[in-house]
């Protein structure tokens, strides 16, 4: 386990980690998310993703603001889990937790050159683009696979469980 958390970057770290690499030259590329059961869609969209520059930075909600979000029952899985298997995705290069209910924040430490969010957020929905772009960083937004969601996973096992 401890080759997978090597990939969790502390928040109050993360500002100094992307100024060095941009010193290296290095393009870095955010998205963020709850990512609480990983299914293909998210390998296909963490893996597209990462195809915008050369460092892919995960903004991982924390439990507490999932909860805030999703309601009393989500997370499944805990956010040390949910890190934990962000991390063992090749195209994952980091995973920073934030607990604030939108990501903007950490979006300003990160201040990455690429700002990815999936084709169901209009522009002027994606929390952080008109930050991004105000100094000369893109925002792009990728499509999802069809019918992948944790809601569809989750609503086809209650329905196993309660036919």
């Amino acid at each position: 386990m401890t080759g997978l958390r090597s990939k969790l970057v502390p928040r109050t770290k993360v500002a100094a980690l992307c100024d060095r690499l941009r010193r290296r030259g290095k393009k870095i590329v955010f998205t963020n998310g709850v990512f609480d059961i990983i299914h293909m869609g998210h390998v296909s969209y963490l893996t597209r993703a990462k195809e915008f520059g050369d460092v892919l930075i995960i903004g991982l909600n924390t439990d507490a603001s999932v909860r805030k979000i999703k309601g009393p029952n989500r997370p499944i899985n805990h956010q040390a889990d949910r890190a934990g298997v962000l991390s063992a995705l090749a195209c994952v290069d980091y995973v920073v937790y934030f607990s604030e209910e939108t990501p903007q924040r950490l979006i300003g430490q990160v201040r990455p050159g690429v700002l990815v969010k999936g084709a169901d957020y209009k522009l002027n929905e994606i929390v952080g683009a008109e930050f991004v772009v105000s100094y000369g960083g893109k925002v792009r937004r990728i499509g999802l696979l069809r019918g992948r969601s944790t809601s569809s996973i989750l609503k086809k096992t209650s329905r196993k469980k309660n036919p």
